[in-house]
């Protein structure tokens, strides 16, 4: 008697069904960053930047000659580089843009940030040493209109 094989059906393999992608929403109108008014910057100024906020706090917001009459008679050390990195920054505005009115700008930015610290050490009692640390400034001003 011939057998006759039954042949099972082969199974539907599962179709992964896709679930549809949102669509991607578009970025939030952003205001483009403007492009910065005159500035002037200094690094590695010898100076700890905690000395030179005291200093930078004052002439924040103010017009420029009333800047530089503070800063001249100002004792702290940052006072003199302060004053210069504002004149830098005055230069830089009549270099570029031409005749400008100096007693119409004002100190719009100055940012204090701190800059590498130079390690050195003392020698103290009994062969050990302490580490002292000279701290080093960045100082950032950027110039804008009244």
């Amino acid at each position: 008697m011939a057998e006759t094989q039954t042949q099972t059906p082969k199974k539907a393999s599962a179709k992964r069904v896709r679930t549809p992608v949102p669509a991607r929403r578009s970025k939030p109108n952003r205001p483009k960053p403007q492009e910065p008014g005159p500035h002037a910057s200094l690094h590695f100024l010898r100076v700890a930047p905690r000395k030179v906020r005291i200093v930078a706090n004052e002439v924040r917001g103010m017009q420029v000659g009333d800047a530089l009459a503070v800063l001249k008679y100002t004792p702290q050390a940052a006072a003199k580089h302060i004053s210069k990195l504002i004149r830098s920054a005055v230069a830089n505005a009549e270099q570029k843009g031409g005749r400008v009115d100096v007693d119409a700008l004002v100190v719009k930015t100055l940012t204090v940030d701190q800059g590498p610290k130079m390690r050195r050490f003392m020698p103290r009692a009994m062969g050990r040493a302490f580490r002292i640390e000279k701290k080093t400034s960045h100082v950032y001003v950027e110039l804008g209109t009244a």
